[in-house]
């Protein structure tokens, strides 16, 4: 046996939590150790740099485990192999590694041999004291590496410059669309060929560290997206991998993904289950990932998703619910609880599920957070009306109010809302052009005032004219010009603002800390409501006009009297919009009760604005 036996075991059972350190190449002081499972093969061999000539290296079943094994001599770091298994019909296959930690770059694609990473990390301040309890500031600026500024192209510049722009703009976290090797770019990684290896088209697994630890080190954490979902069907990867299905769901109404032309995971086959609950397990411990937003849940969790009656076949209850991707999620989250207890699981989940974001003892699916994509959709649908039109649909804005505390909610303005003919978020803004860049920081302030965390993707700060194109870089001249530079300088003082104002964002999850001023004013379409802080000793109103007609004399009820701050108007002219609004600082009086609150204070309100205001509750 070339391979602990208790190891194995584990295996076998879905329990070996550091799976890539059993199978993948691991350099030994014999040569280089290959493991590989394929339980439905005849033979394996490796077959390398150091031996193609020769016709590879045998490898040896390990007793009834499934997995083949054997340590190649001549092998060293840096080199190519492959696995070349014969299936049991006889059949020739050659295959990357399942568990390659590192890979070709695309669009070869051989797995290559690494020794294990030496990289000695320097935040070790950051991962003792990073939180993801209901109270830390979360504010998401989602990146492609791919295309985020031309001529930074390998990790560590990448890290170094992503570092100094989010720490400008004020984010807290970035989000990078999935780094496991894949190997269309234009899948921009949602097509995952390597799980376990980083791609290759920015450089090493040590050189990505490098970019966390530095992104660290400016107080910036990092999400990646994890796709355990689907992978596709190239056959030198995970499709078909021994013969016949293995990662794959044996049953085409299960196993074939009927969107994406995919391969849909067998979630109820143990080896498959540890393969990926390992695999987020490897990103968390081996690049001190902060968070996995975790792809496609819906998909996974609905044996119905995009099928037909008589396309999909009802679980043992009768239900539509797929009981194995359930039993999955609920084991990945409850180690990744145990095992990274302060690191994120955010889904993306598209449905009424229930308790996405709750504990899974009290019936939860167990993710820390959840995309609020209702909310999405009901903001952009009211926000592409054109002023004349939103009083019929006013009520698209306070829906999501709703149900806001029934999850851990991120709200996202993501890749997905600004691609494939979707077009920009400014092109989606009704009006000329002074009226489009209006309603575009409106939407931003009025994001950002609301329960939920906020998700941007890159470049919602220069306001581009076109839709996102992963083939070209951002387009950063835009920030020569006025209304583009208002935008960037918007989000920078929402980000200020929330930083300095906890109330925007330490009691999302309590029902208490929002208060409706005004939901009703469909005719003016105006909207109020207060942001309440901690033990409500602070407090934020939000007023908004998404009408194309100034309110002179606004008047916004306040819970108490005293000097009220504006924190924000989003058409000031710091931000290129005409100036109007309140002053730096106003005055509210008791004369009368006004929106159900004591006090009052009267301003001028003008199209297309959100004003903050706060104030400190009198001792």
């Amino acid at each position: 046996m070339v391979l602990p036996i208790r190891d194995l075991q584990l295996f076998g059972e879905g329990a070996n939590w550091r799976l890539w350190e059993l199978l993948g190449a691991h350099v030994t002081a014999d040569g280089v150790r290959f493991a590989v499972w394929a339980p439905n093969a005849r033979a394996v061999s490796v077959v390398g740099d150091w031996n193609q000539s020769s016709g590879g290296d045998a490898l040896q079943l390990e007793g009834a485990s499934g997995v083949w094994a054997g340590v190649s001599a001549q092998a060293r770091p840096g080199e190519r192999y492959r696995f070349a298994i014969t299936s049991a019909s006889g059949d020739e296959l050659l295959k990357a590694d399942p568990m390659a930690r590192q890979a070709e770059l695309a669009p070869s694609n051989a797995s290559v041999i690494i020794g294990e990473s030496d990289y000695r990390w320097s935040d070790g301040d950051w991962m003792r004291t990073r939180r993801n309890d209901a109270g830390a500031a979360l504010r998401i600026y989602e990146v492609h590496l791919g295309s985020w500024r031309s001529g930074v192209t390998n990790y560590r510049d990448l890290g170094n410059e992503l570092a100094e722009h989010v720490s400008a703009l004020g984010f807290t976290h970035v989000e990078l669309l999935p780094v496991a090797e894949h190997p269309f770019a234009g899948s921009w990684g949602y097509q995952v060929t390597g799980y376990y290896a980083p791609t290759a088209r920015y450089g090493t697994p040590d050189e990505l560290r490098a970019m966390i630890d530095v992104l660290h080190a400016r107080g910036i954490g990092v999400i990646i997206d994890w796709v355990p979902a689907h992978f596709p069907k190239d056959n030198w990867a995970l499709a078909r991998f021994d013969g016949i299905p293995l990662y794959e769901h044996p049953d085409p109404q299960r196993g074939d993904h009927p969107d994406w032309g995919t391969y849909v995971f067998d979630f109820g086959r143990a080896e498959v289950r540890n393969f990926l609950v390992a695999n987020a397990l490897y990103w968390l411990h081996e690049f001190h990932i902060d968070g996995l937003r975790v792809d496609a849940v819906t998909s996974m969790l609905h044996l119905d998703y995009s099928r037909e009656p008589g396309e999909w076949t009802p679980n043992r209850d009768g239900g539509h619910e797929n009981l194995e991707a359930m039993a999955f999620v609920h084991e990945l989250n409850t180690l990744v609880g145990q095992q990274a207890p302060t690191a994120m699981m955010i889904a993306e989940e598209s449905t009424a599920w229930p308790m996405v974001s709750h504990p899974i003892e009290q019936g939860g699916l167990g993710f820390t957070h959840k995309w609020n994509l209702g909310w999405m959709n009901d903001t952009l649908e009211y926000f592409h009306r054109g002023s004349g039109r939103r009083p019929l649909h006013h009520h698209e804005l306070t829906f999501g109010l709703t149900y806001v505390f029934h999850e851990r909610f991120v709200l996202p303005l993501s890749h997905d809302e600004v691609v494939h003919g979707k077009s920009s978020l400014l092109a989606k803004m009704p009006g000329e052009e002074a009226q489009r860049f209006a309603n575009l920081r409106a939407l931003y302030a009025w994001m950002w005032a609301l329960p939920g965390a906020p998700l941007l993707f890159m470049g919602a700060e220069l306001a581009p004219y076109e839709e996102w194109n992963e083939s070209i870089a951002l387009p950063w001249g835009l920030l020569e010009y006025a209304f583009h530079r208002g935008v960037r300088d918007l989000l920078v003082a929402l980000n200020r603002v929330a930083a300095e104002w906890p109330a925007l964002y330490e009691r999302d999850h309590e029902y208490t800390s929002f208060e409706w001023l005004d939901a009703d004013d469909a005719e003016g379409c105006t909207y109020a409501f207060l942001r309440w802080g901690a033990r409500g000793g602070a407090a934020i109103a939000c007023v908004a006009n998404f009408s194309h007609t100034p309110h002179a004399g606004y008047r916004v009820g306040l819970p108490w009297a005293g000097r009220w701050q504006t924190l924000l108007n989003s058409d000031s002219s710091a931000f290129a919009g005409s100036g109007d609004g309140p002053d730096a600082a106003l005055p509210a009086t008791d004369h009368q009760m006004w929106q159900r609150q004591p006090a009052s204070a009267l301003f001028d309100l003008p199209a297309f604005t959100v004003v903050l205001l706060g104030s400190v509750r009198p001792p």
